[in-house]
């Protein structure tokens, strides 16, 4: 099936919403314009998202400001997980999977073989935010190696003074994301893949970061991580730690700018929505997501993300319009792709 958006949506609104077809009036949400729509929405439906919580606060914003316009339909938004999403996804309990990594090989055969076929869609860059409590008074940066003695295989130190003899001779409190995250995916892949090694088993783990943020608020010698916009919006009671970028030696903090040109490496990484091309045949569905890619940059930005740049975008939009199915970042071998977004969301890569 291929359409173009904007006529496609033109077509959905002639037969189902009363809103109107002007695109700029239909990207007006998302917290940007709280005005109510000049006519109610015929719209109606049922549209289930779930995955990555590091997602979720993106879904939820762009949810809300599609029920303004919208109010008929039911959209629910749940962040079990990347992994526990997708698994989900491939049973046909969601419409869109959030996803804070790619699809991995194993998710993509599920989807083969239960007949899900599914159009892949970068929507923001995240950094992954290493956190520390505000009283600690010893941690300014920490390099990869540093983490990875702290982080990986049950031989990991224990107490801070393992790391750095200077720093205080206590017990490293550790709280990450549970195992179904993408995120703690993201970690594992970035300090100990390369290894064969698993991380520590001793973390207090949790898939709820707002969990994560008051177990590193309340001890003074926690340290933890998730993405950046759980760091932005508890920026008060936590600190980023700098982390030294392997290839110029620089320390950076998970900054806009950073994140957007990968100086904040090696812990800047893509989000991602998947949405199953049978749910696409609903109208619902179809709005929803052109209402989601025409908000996402806005919406990313304010909930503490970063905007995609305007030809990733572009080349997003068109690869719904054109309802290109597959993954760009698990090849034809079944091994999954590594590096910049950009050298491989290219059609080259694209495997259905």
């Amino acid at each position: 099936m291929k359409f173009t958006s904007f006529a496609f949506s033109c077509l959905i609104a002639l037969a189902v919403v009363s809103t109107g077809c002007d695109k700029s009036s239909s990207n007006s949400g998302a917290g940007s314009d709280s005005s109510p729509p000049a006519t109610e929405s015929n719209l109606v439906g049922t549209i289930k998202v779930d995955g990555s919580s590091t997602v979720q606060p993106i879904s939820n914003a762009i949810r809300e400001g599609f029920i303004q316009e919208h109010p008929k339909v039911d959209i629910i938004v749940s962040g079990n997980g990347t992994g526990n999403g997708f698994k989900s996804f491939y049973d046909k309990g969601t419409d869109i999977s959030d996803a804070s990594r790619p699809i991995k090989s194993g998710e993509f055969e599920k989807c083969k073989e239960n007949g899900v076929s599914f159009v892949e869609l970068p929507v923001a860059y995240d950094g992954l935010t290493i956190v520390v409590n505000p009283q600690n008074d010893w941690v300014k940066e920490l390099t990869v190696d540093q983490l990875k003695s702290m982080f990986v295989g049950e031989e990991a130190v224990k107490k801070w003074s393992d790391v750095d003899p200077s720093w205080p001779e206590e017990a490293i409190q550790i709280y990450s994301p549970g195992t179904g995250s993408g995120t703690y995916d993201y970690f594992h892949e970035v300090l100990a893949k390369k290894s064969k090694k698993e991380l520590r088993g001793d973390m207090n783990l949790n898939e709820d970061d707002n969990i994560l943020v008051k177990g590193v608020s309340d001890n003074k010698f926690a340290i933890g991580f998730f993405g950046v916009a759980y760091y932005e919006e508890n920026k008060d009671k936590l600190r980023a730690v700098s982390v030294v970028n392997p290839e110029d030696e620089i320390a950076y903090q998970p900054t806009t700018d950073n994140i957007a040109s990968n100086r904040y490496a090696p812990f800047s990484r893509p989000l991602f929505i998947y949405v199953n091309t049978e749910s696409l045949n609903r109208a619902e569905v179809q709005v929803f997501i052109e209402y989601f890619l025409a908000n996402t940059p806005e919406v990313s930005q304010k909930v503490g993300y970063v905007r995609l740049p305007e030809a990733v975008m572009t080349k997003v939009q068109a690869n719904l319009d054109a309802m290109k199915t597959g993954t760009h970042f698990v090849d034809e071998t079944g091994e999954s792709r590594s590096g910049a977004l950009t050298d491989l969301f290219i059609d080259e890569n694209l495997v259905p």
